[in-house]
């Protein structure tokens, strides 16, 4: 170690040293941006404009970090198994090095984190870059970690291009690691140091180290797809009735099961099936299929040495009717003003009656727009048409003490009803169990009365253990509410129920052809978008029937990764360009001024596909 380095690290407490050149030019960017909403393109990187952009959006607190925290992550994943080694080896060849080595899943939890450096640890805790805390860029802001996992590419956030000024001391190079099969984002390596200590050569490094992950992952994904296989086709060969084998990445379905079962019966299958998979054990469980026919699963989990490799399934059908076409449907329950019938979306619906019904306070967790609010409605509208159905939004709050007041008032006026607390994991910090204690008191006076009061609330996936500890104690259900691109078969009903809502007429409605393109988009932005989505073109028609060149340029690409706003222009004008042309390339590549070479890359990049 150079005596240069043994000094800083003697000199923890100290404050930071003169940053580098141009750094005092980024924290000037950040500051007019922080205090005026703009932003020099010369001075920020066009990927940091755009997360800085994002970071305003979420109201991230540029002066403060609020993170959330998962107590235990999970730990026992094929990304984790399989980087452990490859890890190891790093942490021992930068020993001497003040660079900090990190894991995350998706979401941005930490799930590992290696560092040598005192100083450098000391300083990574009293920002919680620690296992168990999110660094998911709605969380923190533009950093390594979340704006990486953001625009799905390596991503290098150095010094004062962080959106929280204490995090300018450090240099973050965050790179997504995926599936090596499937291409599915498995989560997240990033290397931070000192931002005074980074080069290029960080990001270089954690690419480097990402594909050695991923080639490793190569080589357990095929020892464990193979095992699965094999114990698929020993079923198989032992059964003449249903098979099926599942892992995260793989469905297996022998031809047995695609002629007997309904597709919607096979989806409920499989749903049911994953879910017993999480266990290490052989079990049977008895279900009733969308189409009224009974079934019983044996689930046999397969193991290798590089860990679970998913599970083999036996169904024996105990119904009467074996083919679907004579089967009769099962009555489903029909909640006011929601559209959908997959067994993924009637299922989180028939969970919330069923918790209304035992008088089960609930929190529904999901992403926004997938439509937890109107959930709940609907499932009191349904019970109880005339009573109080009361919305506490924690979001239009002031602060903690305008949300004590609401609350109370709101508790104060009503003594039967129903009662939701809309987006719990934006209370102010250390508010959880003020609120509990007000939702408890009055739980207890209500119930001795005698009366109904049901309450339930929304909140966002990440966020349990997030300092709400006292108050989720108070519910002892949660439903997670499905995002769209889960249940994207609910379209065919879900987009005549919001055409007709959105025009004054029903004379509105889809094309096949507009709708398979409808069910192709992923939708990040839940019901929420496609209801902007159906809003913005019923501004131009009224009636008549939707083609896909109705439609707006986002439903004509499928990106794999989140765009920056200036690349959602140019894929727009693309697009645009596109459909004016007939769909001549080389046509609409002269209209905006590219060549027939750039114009095939970008919708390649863009994933444009228009029918």
């Amino acid at each position: 170690m150079t005596s240069d380095r043994r000094e800083r690290d003697e000199q923890v407490h100290e404050k930071p040293r003169p940053r580098r050149r141009g750094a005092r030019e980024l924290a000037a960017a950040r500051e007019q941006f922080l205090s005026a909403g703009t932003v020099d393109a010369g001075q920020v990187r066009q990927t940091i404009a755009a997360s800085w952009w994002r970071s305003r959006t979420w109201e991230i607190a540029a002066d403060h970090l609020q993170l959330p925290y998962v107590k235990d992550p999970n730990l026992d994943t094929p990304l984790v198994r399989g980087a452990g080694t490859i890890l190891q080896r790093l942490q021992e060849q930068m020993s001497d090095e003040p660079v900090s080595i990190i894991l995350t899943d998706p979401t941005g939890t930490v799930l590992d984190r290696r560092t040598t450096e005192s100083r450098l640890e000391q300083r990574l805790d009293q920002v919680q870059l620690a296992p168990g805390f999110s660094y998911a860029e709605q969380f923190v802001g533009t950093n390594g970690i979340g704006t990486a996992l953001e625009g799905g590419e390596a991503t290098g956030v150095f010094g004062p291009e962080h959106y929280a000024e204490n995090l300018d001391d450090l240099g973050c190079a965050g790179v997504p690691v995926r599936h090596p099969v499937t291409g599915r984002l498995l989560g997240l390596l990033d290397l931070t140091c000192w931002s005074d200590d980074a080069s290029p050569l960080l990001l270089t490094l954690a690419k480097t180290t990402v594909r050695q992950i991923e080639q490793e992952l190569t080589t357990l994904t095929g020892l464990r797809e193979f095992a699965l296989f094999q114990e698929y086709l020993r079923a198989c060969q032992r059964s003449s009735g249903v098979v099926f084998a599942l892992n995260n990445d793989v469905v297996m379905m022998n031809d047995h099961a695609r002629k007997v079962l309904s597709t919607a019966d096979q989806s409920a299958l499989l749903t049911t099936a994953a879910e017993a998979m999480m266990g290490s054990k052989r079990v049977s469980i008895d279900v009733t299929l969308p189409s009224g026919e009974r079934a019983r699963l044996f689930c046999a989990p397969v193991h290798t040495s590089s860990g679970p490799a998913g599970g083999v399934i036996r169904v024996r059908l105990t119904g009467s009717a074996l083919a679907p076409a004579s089967a009769t449907a099962a009555p489903q329950t029909v909640l006011p003003g929601l559209a959908g019938s997959s067994s993924v979306w009637q299922g989180t619906c028939e969970q919330v009656s069923g918790h209304y019904r035992q008088s089960e306070w609930v929190t529904l967790k999901g992403e926004a727009g997938t439509g937890k609010l109107a959930l709940l409605r609907a499932v009191h509208r349904h019970h109880d048409p005339t009573g109080s159905f009361h919305v506490l939004d924690v979001a239009e709050t002031t602060g903690g003490k305008d949300l004590l007041a609401r609350l109370k008032q709101e508790l104060q006026q009503s003594s039967g009803g129903t009662l939701v607390l809309q987006h719990i994991d934006r209370l102010p910090t250390g508010l959880g169990q003020a609120v509990a204690t007000l939702l408890h008191q009055h739980h207890r006076r209500v119930d001795q009365a005698g009366q109904r009061y049901w309450v339930a609330a929304t909140h966002h996936p990440v966020t349990e253990g997030a300092g709400l500890d006292d108050l989720l104690r108070l519910f002892p259900a949660s439903v997670e509410v499905p995002p769209l691109r889960r249940h994207t078969d609910d379209l065919g009903e879900l987009v005549p129920f919001l055409l007709a809502r959105l025009t004054s007429t029903s004379g509105l409605t889809a094309s096949p052809a507009t709708l398979q393109l409808l069910m192709r988009h992923t939708w990040p932005g839940n019901i929420t978008q496609l209801r902007h989505v159906l809003s913005s073109v019923a501004q131009r028609r009224r009636s008549g029937v939707l083609q896909p060149s109705d439609l707006p340029p986002e439903c004509q690409s499928v990106a794999r990764r989140v765009l920056t706003p200036l690349e959602s222009l140019e894929r727009d004008a693309i697009v645009r360009s596109l459909i004016e042309a007939g769909g001549n390339k080389n046509k609409a590549a002269r209209a905006i001024g590219v060549s027939r070479a750039t114009i095939y890359r970008k919708i390649r990049e863009y994933g444009i596909d228009l029918p």
